[in-house]
C-alpha cells in the first residue's frame, strides 16, 4: 500500500465551518459518500497530528488514524448521507470510536458491521437524581462511597449478587428492563426514561452462543472495569433552566448519581462470534472492505439478521445490568440516609446507549427512509417533538448523557433539529481517548492519579489501582471542549454540568 505524503492527504480535506470539516472522496479507496467530522481548534490539532504521524515512512502497527477509519466506513456498501466523526473521535476496532454511519435498509447491498457497534454492546450511561444537596453528602461522602463500593460488584472478575439462573438469563435477554420490572428491581417510571424503553424487541436469545451466556450469567449487575464507573455528582451549572426543571433538576448543588457500564463479557462474546461468521459471509457474497476489521454482512442475510438479534439481546442484558445497579445504588443511599429511595426522589432522569445499531426513520435527500444507524461511541440525540422520546421531554428534546473522565465533569445535553438533519440525530458520547492505554500506563503513575483526586476533594474506591493509570484525565481529551464543540455546531445543546465528589471504579 502506497503511503501518501501529508501534503497530498490535506488536498482531500476541506473546512466547512469553524467546527466541521469535509473528507472528500478519494481520501480512501472506494468511498461511496463523503465524510464529515466535528472539531474545535484544539481537537482539530490532535486529529491532524495523528494523520501526519501516520504518513511517516515505516509507520506500522496500531489502529489507523481516526480520519482514515471514518473514510473507510464511507466505502461500506449501502451507506447514505455522510460517515460522521464526532468531536470525541479516536481510533477503534473497525469504526473509529465516535463514528456513526447509516445504511439504507431498502438497498439489498446494505450491510451491518459489528465493528460499527463495538465489543461492549450498549455500553451506556444512566443518570439518577436525588433531592439531597451537597451539604447533605459532603460529611458522609467517604462512607457513602464505601457503601456504594460494597453494594455494587466492581472489577474485572466481579460476580453479580442479583440471583440469576440460566432460565432467568434467557428471559432477561428477551425482556430487558421488563424483566427487571417483573422481578421488582426497578420502578415502572424507570422504563419510561430509557432509550428504547429499555427493551429491543428483536432480541432472540437463541441466536446467542452458549459461551456468551456462560460469560454473561455471573456478570449481571456488575460494573466491570476500564472506563466504567459509578459516580456521585453535584449539579455545578445549569445552562438550560427549562430542560433541567423537566429532568427534576431544580438548583445548583443537587446530588445525582451516574452509572456507566455495558454488556460486560456477554456483549464482547456476541461481537467476537459475529465477526467469525461475517468473515465467511463476506467471502460468499464477495463483499470487499478497506479494512479487515470492518467485517460485515448484508443486513438481510442470515448472518446479518442473526447478529442484529444477538446484539439486541446484548443490549437488553446491558439495560438489565444498569437497572440492577440502580437497585443496588438505591439500597446504598437508603441505608446511608435511613430513608426510602422514594423519599430520596431517586428517579432515573434518562438512560442512553453509546454503542448500538438500530433501525430508525430519517429524511435522506428529501425522502423518508428506513435506515440501520450504527452509533459507536456516539449518543442518540433526538430533537423536541420526536415520537420516540418520553412525554416529559417532548418540549426539550431527548436528554443526552455525556460522561467525563475520572474526576472531571460530566454533562447533560439535549437533542436538536439540526442534529437530526446533519448527524441522523447523533452527538458525542464522552471525552474520547487522547493516549492509548499502553501509553497511559507508561506515562502516568497510579498513586499520582489517586492523590490528585483526593486533593480535589473526591472520594475514590477502586478495585484495581493499576487500571487507574489508563483512566487518568490526562489520557483523554477535555470533555468540556468536546461538549462545547457539539453545542457550537448545533448538533446538541448544553443543559447541565455535573462534577464528581465520589468515584467508584473497577
Amino acid at each position: 500500500m502506497v503511503v501518501r505524503e501529508y501534503s497530498e492527504e490535506l488536498q482531500y480535506l476541506e473546512r466547512l465551518t469553524p467546527h466541521s470539516w469535509r473528507i472528500k472522496k478519494g481520501f480512501q479507496p472506494n468511498m461511496n459518500v463523503e465524510c464529515k467530522f466535528y472539531v474545535n481548534q484544539h481537537l482539530e490539532e490532535l486529529m491532524f497530528e495523528e494523520l501526519k504521524n501516520s504518513c511517516r515512512p515505516g509507520t506500522i502497527g496500531g489502529f489507523l488514524p481516526g480520519m482514515k477509519q471514518i473514510a473507510n466506513v464511507a466505502a461500506l456498501p449501502g451507506i447514505v448521507g455522510n460517515s460522521i466523526g464526532l468531536p470525541d473521535v479516536h481510533s477503534g476496532y473497525g469504526f473509529a470510536i465516535g463514528n456513526m454511519a447509516a445504511f439504507d435498509i431498502s438497498n439489498p447491498d446494505s450491510i451491518v458491521s459489528p465493528g460499527g457497534v463495538g465489543f461492549d454492546i450498549n455500553c451506556g450511561v444512566r443518570l439518577l437524581r436525588t433531592n439531597l444537596m451537597e451539604k447533605d453528602v459532603q460529611q458522609v461522602k467517604e462512607s457513602l462511597a464505601q457503601s456504594l463500593f460494597d453494594h455494587i460488584p466492581v472489577g474485572v472478575g466481579s460476580k453479580g449478587i442479583i440471583p440469576m439462573n440460566a432460565k432467568d438469563l434467557e428471559e432477561a435477554l428477551e425482556m430487558g428492563v421488563d424483566w427487571s420490572l417483573r422481578e421488582g428491581y426497578v420502578w415502572a417510571e424507570d422504563k419510561e426514561h430509557c432509550e428504547e424503553y429499555g427493551r429491543m424487541l428483536n432480541a432472540d436469545p437463541s441466536k446467542v452462543s452458549l459461551r456468551a451466556k456462560k460469560r454473561g450469567l455471573p456478570q449481571l449487575g456488575t460494573l466491570g472495569a476500564g472506563n466504567h464507573y459509578a459516580e456521585i455528582q453535584i449539579v455545578d451549572e445549569i445552562f438550560d433552566k427549562y430542560a433541567a426543571t423537566k429532568m427534576g433538576i431544580d438548583c445548583i448543588g443537587q446530588v445525582c448519581v451516574m452509572i456507566h457500564s455495558g454488556s460486560r463479557g456477554f456483549g464482547h462474546q456476541v461481537a467476537t462470534d459475529a465477526l467469525v461468521e461475517m468473515e465467511k459471509a463476506m467471502a460468499r457474497d464477495k463483499i470487499e472492505t478497506n479494512d479487515r476489521q470492518l467485517a460485515c454482512a448484508r443486513i438481510n442475510s442470515v448472518e446479518g439478521q442473526n447478529y442484529l438479534n444477538a446484539m439486541a439481546a446484548a443490549a437488553n442484558f446491558a439495560w438489565v445490568n444498569r437497572s440492577s445497579m440502580t437497585f443496588l445504588t438505591r439500597q446504598a443511599f437508603a441505608k446511608q440516609f435511613n430513608s426510602s429511595p422514594d423519599d430520596l426522589d431517586m428517579h432515573v432522569i434518562y438512560d442512553v446507549s453509546h454503542n448500538i445499531a438500530k433501525i430508525e426513520e430519517h429524511i435522506v435527500d428529501g425522502k423518508l427512509k428506513t435506515l440501520l444507524v450504527h452509533r459507536k461511541g456516539s449518543t442518540r440525540a433526538f430533537p423536541p417533538y420526536h415520537p420516540l422520546i418520553p412525554v416529559d421531554y417532548q418540549l426539550t428534546g431527548q436528554p443526552v448523557l455525556i460522561g467525563g473522565t475520572m474526576g472531571t465533569c460530566s454533562y447533560v445535553l439535549t437533542g436538536t433539529h439540526k442534529g437530526m438533519q446533519e448527524t441522523f440525530g447523533s452527538t458525542c458520547h464522552g471525552a474520547g481517548r487522547a493516549l492509548s492505554r499502553a501509553k497511559s500506563r507508561r506515562n502516568i503513575g497510579y498513586q499520582d492519579v489517586l492523590d490528585k483526586l483526593q486533593q480535589s476533594g473526591i472520594a475514590i474506591r477502586v478495585a484495581s489501582p493499576k487500571l487507574v493509570m489508563e483512566e487518568a484525565p490526562e489520557s483523554y481529551k477535555d470533555v468540556t471542549e468536546v461538549v462545547d464543540t457539539c453545542h457550537a455546531a448545533g448538533i446538541s445543546k448544553k443543559a447541565i454540568k455535573l462534577r464528581p465528589i465520589a468515584v467508584i471504579k473497577g
